[in-house]
């Protein structure tokens, strides 16, 4: 990742919010938000650029198998790259084992990784199962999320309590109806 300018970034958006009509130098509450809004972004929110995927399973990978990992309700909070509006809710990760396991956490800690950068949904899902595809060798690697984005409740259609559904599969000969089943699809 490149190094960040916190000083440019902050100038940036109070030059924003002077450009929405806002002066966070006559406006008491946007005092030092410029400030704030980049250790958010930098040290949060953009924090998966600074992981490095492939050393992190690299690291955890050890031999064995089971016939199913499903690692369910992983948190996710994304930022979307086309409106820079939050995006939350869960992700469900499967795999099927073929030669080699690697520790729960690491899963949710790969799918937070992707989470924590500007990531399209669909994307995110399918860097989760190439990652794990690349790493593990499974029979099969699939990420479902479930996610509640904020370009679609604050703005736009405000479709309130909407939720928005992706799946990515890898695997040769996958049995998609029960990848589907396991992960809980449409429920």
């Amino acid at each position: 990742m490149a190094e960040i300018d916190r000083n440019a970034a902050a100038q940036a958006i109070d030059a924003f919010l002077r450009a929405l009509g806002r002066d966070p130098d006559r406006e008491p509450e946007l005092r030092g938000t410029g400030a704030r809004v980049t250790q958010a972004w930098a040290d949060e929110l953009l924090a998966g650029y600074r992981v490095d995927v492939d050393r992190l399973l690299a690291d955890n990978v050890f031999a064995g198998t089971t016939d199913l990992v499903v690692v369910r309700e992983i948190p996710v909070h994304t930022m979307c790259p086309h409106h820079l509006l939050g995006s939350s809710g869960t992700a469900t990760v499967a795999f099927a084992p073929d030669k080699h396991l690697v520790g729960v956490g690491t899963v949710a800690a790969v799918v937070d990784a992707f989470a924590r950068r500007l990531a399209l949904q669909e994307q995110m899902g399918r860097n989760v199962v190439n990652a794990l595809a690349a790493h593990l060798s499974p029979r099969w690697s699939a990420c479902r999320l479930v996610l509640t984005h904020g370009c679609m409740t604050a703005r736009g259609e405000r479709a309130h309590g909407s939720r928005v559904e992706s799946v990515a599969i890898d695997g040769n000969d996958a049995p998609v109806a029960t990848i589907h089943s396991v992960l809980g699809v449409g429920k």
